[in-house]
Order: structure tokens, then C-alpha cells, then sequence
């Protein structure tokens, strides 16, 4: 148990410190390109020898980001433009925004004249991101990805570099897949330091990512499993780890034992399969993602999903942590809510905001919801 603490306790220290981690890196003399969310292409980033390097804001007041934004845009792009004109990202070669909602369209357009030093490349990605226009489409953006990294980084691109990192990627996939499952076997380990263990993938490479899960894995296999008197819970929404909301879930004995968070799990369903060209491989993969907010799909496939999981692992109820003023989401919350109540799990939307500093609300709602289970 004390090897599976010291574990934890690094992937804390580097979920919390981000900026340590990028300084060390740019120290080993590598560079750094910054990743926005949703699903900036890091294998193409890796593939060129650099550090990709995830960006989803911080819990913080705003004040610069509100000359450039309205009141009414989520606070995470808002976030992510205030660090940046901060000069929190400094040392970053480059900054990468896919386009995948309106907030992230006008994110990067705000980045281009708000943050001087760091160049902005935009990802587009199609609408129809299924079918063969869909695919070429996505793989012609990443193509002009790949030129403005060539030109603002000097570094160069070639396939068969892409077709290892894809491997790597992939390997990465399938030990966070894992670790989610095993997770619900040992309820010791808190909400805050699961969020640990997903949130520190964004700040290190992922070979050594999936080095440090590795061990996790092996180490909690070596336990027996453990007896299990917490609340088993989903997760739902675009992002869920503020400290303080994390801590109600643990003061509240909620366990959770599997997440449709875009943050975490929802980074690693899908791998990269072989195609003719790594590329080609890679914009493949983008067109079989499915059950998100940000990717089109008439059916709404992703109510059925999340309760299929629920089911799956004995989940008792859904936590919705609804990003406040995130459109996508909230038009899904009605579906799955609905969903939810057909299938007699219990459902609960929780807003949360990176500016907010109270959760009273929010814990009052966890306490309904667990004495209603």
C-alpha cells in the first residue's frame, strides 16, 4: 500500500503542477506545443518530437479574458485565454485549438490577438466526420496542421514517426481503459486522486503516462479486492476536477466507477487502427468517435451509452457535471436525463464553473441524491 501511496502522490504532483512539468521538459531541451480541447491530433505533435501538451484552463478569477469574451461563454476557453495572456504558457512553441464548438471557435480567433508569442494553429474539423468527404476533410486539416508545426517549430513530419507514436498512443489507451475498470475494485482510492491519475496525462509524455499506470495496475492487482460500502456513481460532462467538488464526492462516500467525462475516459475509447497511411490512420479514428457533446450524431447515441455503463458497473446513479454555458452539453442533459429515468437510475445535473469558489449548492444536491438512493 505504501508503494500504491507514493504513486499517487506523484501523479498529484504533476495534475497540480503543470508548470513545473513544462519547465522541466523545455530544460531537457524539448519544445512544447500547447493542446486545447477536445481532441487536438497529439500523436502528430509526438510523431515530430515534441511535447504535446494539454491546456483545459484553471479554477481562477477572470479578468483579462473578459476584454476579449461575453459573460455568457464557458469559462474553461475563457480560462485557457487568461493563463495565456498571463504568460502562464510561456516557452510553448505553439498553441493548437480545434474548432469543436463555438466557444473554441472564438477561442482561437481572441488567442490571435490576445496572446502575443505563442502562434495560434487552428484544427478544423468537418461536421460530417463519418463519411469519406467527412475523413478527407480531417485529413487535409491535419495536413495544415503539420505544415504550420514545420514551419513555426523547424521540426519535420514523415509517417512511419506517426505510426509509432499512434502505437504509443494507443498503448496509452488501452492501460486508462483499464485502470477505470480496476478502479471500482478499490474504493480507498478518492475521487481527487482518481482525477489525479487522468488529469497528469496531460502534462507528461504518454510513454511515460503509461509507465506510471502500469505500475498502479500491477501493484493493485497484487491486493485482494476490497469491500465495498460506497455509493457507486457515472460521471458525465466535459470536465470534473475541481478539488472542492471532488472532496463533497468523497465526503459524501460516492464512488466513482466509470466516467463519459471529455476530460478523462472519453480521450480513450477509441485507438488507431492500420490504414494505409499514418495519417490517413489517424483522421480514421477521428471519424469512429462517437457518444460526445462536441460530435455531431442525429441518433444521440450517447444517452444509451452512459446508461449501458452505468449498468455495466453497478453504478447506482449518473453525476452531470454541466460546464456552465456549454451548449452541447445541456442540449444532450435532456436526453440522457430522460434516458436515465427509463432505465430507473438516479440523475443529477451539478453546474460547475472555473470561477467558482462556493460549492454549498452543489454539495445540498449531493446529499439529495445520495439520501434518495
Amino acid at each position: 500500500m505504501a508503494d500504491i501511496k507514493k504513486m499517487l502522490d506523484k501523479f498529484h504532483e504533476v495534475a497540480t503542477n503543470p508548470k513545473m512539468q513544462l519547465e522541466r521538459y523545455l530544460a531537457e531541451g524539448k519544445k512544447a506545443v500547447a493542446c486545447a480541447p477536445v481532441y487536438t491530433p497529439e500523436e502528430i505533435i509526438h510523431s515530430m518530437d515534441m511535447v504535446p501538451f494539454g491546456v483545459w484552463g484553471a479554477d481562477m478569477e477572470l479578468k483579462e479574458s473578459k476584454r476579449y469574451f461575453p459573460a455568457f461563454i464557458c469559462s474553461i476557453a475563457q480560462s485557457v485565454l487568461e493563463l495565456g495572456v498571463g504568460g502562464e504558457y510561456e516557452g510553448v512553441s505553439a498553441m493548437v485549438i480545434p474548432n469543436l464548438c463555438d466557444s473554441l471557435k472564438s477561442l482561437g480567433q481572441n488567442w490571435k490577438y490576445g496572446v502575443s508569442g505563442i502562434p495560434l494553429i487552428p484544427m478544423n474539423y468537418p461536421q460530417n466526420r463519418k463519411i469519406k468527404p467527412g475523413i478527407g476533410f480531417t485529413k487535409a486539416s491535419y495536413e495544415r496542421v503539420i505544415k504550420d508545426l514545420e514551419e513555426i517549430t523547424g521540426h519535420q513530419f514523415d509517417d512511419h514517426s506517426l505510426e509509432k507514436s499512434s502505437e504509443i498512443y494507443n498503448k496509452h489507451n488501452a492501460v486508462m481503459r483499464e485502470i477505470s475498470k480496476l478502479l471500482g475494485d478499490y474504493p480507498s482510492i478518492t475521487a481527487s486522486q482518481r482525477n489525479d491519475i487522468f488529469k497528469s496525462a496531460y502534462f507528461m509524455l504518454k510513454e511515460q503516462h503509461t509507465l506510471l499506470v502500469k505500475e498502479l495496475i500491477e501493484e493493485l492487482k497484487k491486493m485482494p479486492k476490497e469491500e465495498n460500502k460506497k455509493i457507486q456513481v457515472v460521471t458525465s460532462g466535459i470536465l470534473a476536477d475541481n478539488p472542492s467538488l471532488l472532496s463533497i464526492f468523497d465526503e459524501n462516500n460516492l464512488q466513482i466507477v466509470g466516467d463519459d467525462i471529455a476530460h478523462e475516459s472519453r480521450q480513450y475509447r477509441v485507438d488507431t487502427k492500420p490504414a494505409d497511411t499514418a495519417l490517413e490512420a489517424l483522421a480514421n479514428k477521428f471519424a469512429e468517435m462517437d457518444y460526445c457533446s462536441v460530435l455531431y450524431d442525429v441518433d444521440k447515441k450517447r444517452a444509451d451509452y452512459i446508461v449501458n455503463m452505468a449498468k455495466d458497473r453497478g453504478a447506482k446513479g449518473i453525476l452531470m457535471v454541466m460546464t456552465k454555458f456549454c451548449d452541447p452539453e445541456e442540449f444532450d442533459y435532456v436526453i440522457i436525463k430522460k434516458a436515465c429515468d427509463a432505465a430507473s437510475l438516479h440523475c443529477i445535473q451539478i453546474e460547475v464553473d472555473r470561477q467558482m469558489v462556493n460549492y454549498e449548492q452543489a454539495k445540498t444536491m449531493i446529499q439529495t441524491f445520495k439520501e434518495n438512493i
